[in-house]
């Protein structure tokens, strides 16, 4: 069996995220930096996780090595109970494609692009034919409300319109899990209102994971958990019921 069809066998078997005594070490005598030290993190199916702590608490080296942007010095990480580290970089990289999808405090698109172009560009990857992607590139941005805007570009977009052609990028593929970092950090408090509720509506109806990084309290509140990072340990780990 390929890792890519244990990945999705393995769907409901267990959590779709764990970390078992992660540590992540940089540098090395003097220079050396303990990012993280030796955490346990599980996330299941269907939560919207909040992640937060100061800067060079390892909360983005945490969303990095679930993002397979990096790994672990010791210990394991398991997506859909796939032990990530036996994973070869081409199989990582497909993990990434196939199952995660990305949200970035500075929307990341091609600016000379539409926004129908912006979407469909991780289905070129994946090689969908024309009419399919154009097809999931639309249904994509009617869900997060772009309808008859698919062919703006980023120039002529708000910067809330932005995030929301980078949340229908990522949800294109259907994910998984959503890994947003700072996604509101841009914003103003109305657009950032407006993000956060098309990230907890399409926790609640599509029944995507969603892991967010955070420094925004009031952003916080909208996940249903709240994950508080500080020297590289987690301090904190509430369940809060998230914000309807």
């Amino acid at each position: 069996m390929t890792e890519e069809a244990h990945l999705h066998d393995s769907e409901h078997a267990g959590h779709l995220i764990e970390f078992r005594g992660v540590t992540k070490i940089y540098g090395k005598g003097n220079a050396m930096v303990e990012a993280l030290r030796g955490i346990d993190l599980s996330i299941d199916e269907g939560e919207f996780v909040a992640v937060m702590g100061p800067s060079g608490s390892g909360k983005s080296t945490c969303m990095n090595i679930l993002g397979c942007l990096d790994m672990p010095t010791e210990g394991t990480y398991l997506f859909r109970d796939v032990d990530v580290g036996a994973l070869d970089r081409n199989q990582r990289a497909l993990l990434r494609r196939h199952y995660q999808g990305f949200i970035f405090q500075g929307y990341n698109l091609l600016s000379r692009t539409s926004a129908l172009e912006n979407v469909e560009l991780p289905l070129l990857y994946r090689g969908t034919g024309a009419r399919e992607r154009h097809r999931l590139a639309m249904e994509a941005l009617g869900t997060v409300g772009l309808t008859g805007w698919e062919h703006h570009t980023p120039a002529e977009l708000s910067g809330g319109q932005q995030q929301r052609v980078a949340i229908a990028r990522a949800i294109v593929t259907g994910p998984a899990v959503l890994l947003a970092d700072e996604p509101t950090g841009n914003l103003d408090s109305a657009r950032s209102r407006e993000i956060m509720d098309v990230l907890t509506a399409l926790n609640r109806d599509e029944g995507i994971t969603v892991v967010m990084i955070t420094h925004e309290p009031d952003m916080a509140v909208y996940a249903k958990r709240q994950v508080h990072f500080r020297d590289g340990m987690i301090v904190v780990d509430e369940h809060n019921g998230g914000k309807a």
